[in-house]
């Protein structure tokens, strides 16, 4: 039998990251950067100020008090994306707004709640702007100035950001939200990066019924293609769900090659162990691309890995249990996908590992020589987790309310309360 780490360690091998492509910054999201991004122009472009309020020169505002307010003539307004910006002289002040360029003569904007607004209110009252569009007479007039203002107060200045050639993001990134919105700050609408792959999932079994058509006698719902579309798309992928292809070589022959067009991995479950009508096993093992092993681990013994079609697209079949296909899942396809996504090589996008102590009352037995993986929860605040129904690999209940799995390794048949184990957090 192979070990978990040997069958992962085979994938891996054989599994490169995508070619890279162009990509516009909407449909890079969740990709992986491949080359350094410079910042063409500086971050702010220009001196702005981050308050609305009046631009001033700051001797016109030294010594200004609730008492004594400096009074300034308003000489206009300057508004975000403003050009021709007036020039603040003595005694002069330029209505701003957040963002807008800070206009020649100006050394620092006051909030307008350090003034009167330019109404003529009394001393000591919260200045407010009235809208532009319905006062216009308020780019004009008098404004007092209730508060002093030191030279560059609420002034961003012109690349406090980032700086012409400096380092945006560097390759490897993985882009997401905040990235790409300094993308498209310094103006950049396309990058290049290593594509999510498109990952088909496709389940096998003359049982299955997909879900919300009536059940025939012996018939159970498809779960599988499902959860695990789900977490190929949790994993970064854009995945592709296939209908339940019936118990039959040819028929499932038939659906993979009409794939592969569309495929940068497949994903079969069922059909991997040695009954009389696992035809996953049956159909791949032909023409010997697909390597059928047992590992030593439960649930998950049967599985099978290979490189398949013209273009050697990787396939892995998992079990047909429920929790057999999905314990699968997380320890074998999420690191091919994370892999083509050009991230195998980095720890912080794997999973969780930690060490926590078994809570309950319940010995915990293992089968020796297996790595076994049992579903569980997690709580952060004791460090302690708790075992989540039982063993059995059909229990999709139990491991849909699990937040984590159990690691019992290979030579311990036993856990006790209160000992450490290994333990994978999920999502």
């Amino acid at each position: 039998m192979w070990t978990v780490d040997e069958h992962l360690a085979d994938i891996l091998a054989a599994v490169s990251p995508l070619e890279p492509i162009e990509l516009q910054l909407p449909d890079a999201q969740g990709c992986v950067l491949v080359e350094d991004v410079t910042v063409p122009v500086a971050l702010p472009p220009f001196d702005n100020s981050s308050m609305d309020g009046y631009a001033v020169r700051v001797a016109d505002v030294a010594g200004a008090s609730e008492e004594f307010p400096a009074v300034l003539t308003v000489i206009g307004d300057v508004a975000a994306g403003a050009g021709g910006l007036p020039e603040v002289g003595p005694g002069q002040a330029a209505r701003i707004m957040t963002g807008a360029p800070l206009p020649p003569g100006a050394e620092a904007v006051v909030p307008v709640e350090w003034t009167d607004g330019g109404t003529g209110a009394d001393a000591g009252a919260t200045g407010t702007m009235r809208p532009a569009s319905v006062a216009p007479e308020g780019a004009a007039g008098e404004v007092r100035v209730h508060r002093p203002a030191e030279a560059r107060a609420h002034v961003r200045a012109r690349g406090s950001d980032v700086k012409a050639g400096e380092l945006a993001l560097a390759a490897g990134t993985v882009l997401g939200p905040p990235q790409l919105g300094l993308l498209a700050a310094i103006g950049r609408g396309r990058v290049r990066v290593h594509p999510r792959p498109r990952v088909v999932v496709l389940s096998t079994g003359s049982e299955l019924a997909q879900p919300g058509e009536p059940l025939a006698e012996g018939q159970i719902y498809d779960s599988n293609s499902f959860a695990l579309a789900a977490a190929a798309r949790d994993a970064g992928a854009l995945s592709f769900r296939v209908g339940a292809v019936a118990d039959d070589a040819e028929s499932l022959r038939a659906a993979i090659e009409d794939q592969l067009v569309r495929a940068d991995l497949i994903v079969t479950t069922g059909g991997v162990s040695v009954g009389a009508y696992d035809v996953v096993k049956e159909a791949l093992t032909a023409d010997g691309e697909v390597d059928f092993r047992r590992l030593a681990m439960q649930p998950g013994k049967p599985q099978g890995f290979g490189m398949i079609g013209p273009d050697h697209t990787p396939l892995l079949a998992l079990p047909g249990n429920p929790v057999s296909s999905y314990v699968s899942f997380e320890l074998f396809v999420r690191p091919a996908i994370r892999a083509l996504m050009g991230l195998a090589d980095r720890p912080d996008e794997r999973r969780p590992w930690l060490r926590a102590a078994l809570a309950g009352d319940r010995v915990l037995s293992s089968p020796a020589g297996r790595r076994q993986f049992l579903r569980g929860t997690y709580d952060a605040g004791s460090g302690t987790v708790t075992p989540v129904g039982g063993a059995g690999s059909h229990l999709v209940a139990a491991l849909a309310h699990a937040d984590a799995l159990l690691v019992v390794p290979e030579e311990v048949t036993d856990v006790k309360p209160g000992a450490e184990l290994e333990v994978v957090l999920l999502g």
